[in-house]
This record gives structure tokens, sequence and C-alpha cells, in this order.
């Protein structure tokens, strides 16, 4: 076995092209993973659109995966041949989930409990990271609030009782966000979403779920309504659209944090030196250096977290013909029709 079959972008702005690539040996320190389910990241269409983070085509994106360990490196003692495993891909062809076979860290990969499908857990990486990385990486060269980990000394007291308001939270970064908050003890847990997915949310850790599509003074007065005029110090807007930030940034009291996971789009003239309000931009990747201690500390605690239901992974739609089903996945994410669920290609179901 030496190939294997990938879904390439040929160049930048070609169609999606299914091809061949190597089977890579890993390194010292790397896993070799045979794909069983990877998930596609509104990230993804944006690479394949924009360019961004390609380093030269033809490039392989792809960044969040579940498989089978097919070999491991030489000082890999933690895994073997068979287990079966969760892992965040990355911007690179050969850690890269769209293909059949892909390498990771053995350190960022985890083991996947027997009550969690390849599907399941393939929703996962990306977007927990995307949380728990902007808000308790401590590296002072990371992209982070540097909040204290519930797995820390007073990490579960330390933000008990206070309110948390979750902008966007039937998207999959927005209910892993919900998850989170209440891991760290968070109190009321406001979130916005459309109302069919309001018993979803709260299942997960939400106590209120307000109407997204409600005028932004009629959300904030509800929150205020719901915490009783107690300042929220903490948001996280798992949209960061335009709107959705400017509704972050007046729900957030002085002083406060808000984590947004795009580009800064608060009017300039809405920010005043006097509120001190501290934004946060998102990098949801175990992978860079200055992610990686963090990092390491998820990935010890994933495989316990999703056995005992502390995390539980997004529902899942699975698409037919492997690799082939992305693309047309793909443009559903980037028109706005996936709603409280994950798409996920089986790639070894590929023709």
């Amino acid at each position: 076995m030496s190939t294997q079959k990938a879904l390439y972008i040929p160049e930048k702005g070609a169609p999606f092209k299914i091809g061949e690539a190597p089977v890579y040996e890993p390194g010292p320190k790397e896993v070799l993973v045979k794909i069983q389910a990877t998930a596609l990241n509104p990230v993804d269409w944006k690479v394949h659109a924009w360019g961004i983070l390609v380093t030269k085509y033809p490039f392989i994106v792809g960044t969040d995966a579940a498989g089978v360990v097919e070999r491991v490196g030489a000082e890999v003692k933690n895994f073997a041949k068979g287990d079966r495993v969760l892992f965040q891909g990355y911007f690179e062809n050969k850690y890269a989930t769209f293909q059949q076979y892909t390498l990771v860290p053995a350190e960022i990969t985890a083991k996947i409990p027997e009550n969690i499908s390849f599907d399941q857990a393939a929703s996962v990486p990306l977007a927990l990271a995307t949380v728990i990385v902007s808000k308790f990486n401590h590296n002072p060269q990371g992209q982070t609030a540097g909040f204290t980990a519930p797995w820390e000394e007073g990490g579960k007291t330390k933000y008990a009782g206070k309110p948390a308001f979750i902008v966007g939270g039937a998207s999959s970064v927005g209910q892993y966000a919900i998850q989170v908050a209440r891991l760290s003890g968070y109190s009321p847990i406001i979130t916005t979403a459309s109302p069919h997915n309001e018993d979803l949310l709260k299942s997960l850790g939400a106590t209120d779920v307000l109407d997204r599509s409600l005028p932004a003074s009629a959300i904030l007065s509800e929150i205020q309504k719901i915490t009783g005029g107690k300042p929220v110090e903490y948001v996280f807007d798992a949209i960061s659209l335009a709107d959705t930030q400017v509704l972050a940034y007046d729900a957030l009291a002085p002083g406060g944090t808000l984590i947004r996971v795009l580009d800064d789009k608060i009017p300039a003239e809405k920010k005043k030196d006097a509120d001190n309000k501290r934004l946060v931009q998102a990098l949801g990747s175990s992978h860079p250096p200055e992610n990686r201690e963090v990092g390491v500390q998820l990935y010890n605690r994933l495989t316990e977290w999703l056995r005992t239901g502390v995390i539980v992974p997004n529902k899942v739609e699975v698409l037919p013909n492997g690799l082939a089903g992305i693309p047309d996945g793909l443009e559903r994410l980037k028109q706005d029709k996936v709603s409280g669920k994950k798409l996920v290609a089986r790639p070894q179901e590929t023709a």
C-alpha cells in the first residue's frame, strides 16, 4: 500500500478533484491513521474559494477526523495498530483529512471511547479546540483569553455563578462553547439560536435560548432580565458576522472578554478605551507550537470527557460517495444551509 485517494484543490479557484496521494510514513512521534470519517468545516470552503492558508498547489484540506491507527512512530508508546482515534488535521497535505490516510502527532491524538462512533468523533476536534485553545491557552504567543482551565486549580469555582453569553449556540463551535462554559461553572449560560434547536442546546448546558431572529435590542433586554443586571464578563461569538459581533460587544460588560471566530467587524466608533473590553480572535488548532501545550492538556482528557458525557459530539449527517460528496457539502456550508449538525464524509467509501 503506497498510494491512496485524496480530494485535491488542483490550483487556486479550480474545482475539487479526486486524485492519488502517497501514504505517508510516520515520524518518530507520529501515527498514521486510516481515516474512517472526516468532518467538514467553514474554513475548508474558505481555503478553496479564497486560497488562504495554502502553501502550494495541489493542496489537500480537511481538519477533523477519526479513524484507526495503521502505523506508529518509533517513539510512540501510548497507541498501537488498530486503536480507534480522533484528532485534528492541519494545513499541510500529509496532515490533511480529506484523504484516506493521514499523519498526526501522537500527543494531540485521543482514543475514541466505545460509546462514540467514528462519525460522531470526527465532529469534535476543530470546534472544541476553537473554544479550549482560545479560552485556556497560557502561552503569551497565542491568541487567547488566558482563562483558568477547569482542570487547573480553582478552575471549576473561579467562574461559578457568573453569566456567559454564547452567540450562535447551534453552530458546531457554539455547541462546544456551551459545554465548556458548563464545565467551567458559568450560570446562567445564555445563547442565541433558532427556536427548533432549544431542546438540543439546553441538553448541552444552556439555561436560556433566545430566538436569534429577535432584534438586538430585544436580545440585550432579555439578557438583562435573565441575569438580573449582573454583568456579563464573558461572551463567545461563534458566528462573528458584523451584526453578531456588535450584539456580542454590546452585551459584554466593561472589563469583560469577547472571543470571536472571525476578523474584527466591530465599528471603531463603538469601542471606547474606558470600557476596557478585551477582544480575542480564536485560532482553533492544537498544532502550532504556541498552542501545543494546551492541546496536549485537551487530548489527555478528551477520551474520558467523551466517555462520561462531559463533552457530547455534534449530531451528524453522513454525506454519500466518500470524498466525492465533500464539494456539495462545502457548498451547503457556504450557503449557510446547515444548522445544528455536522456534515461528515467517509473517505474509505470513495469509488
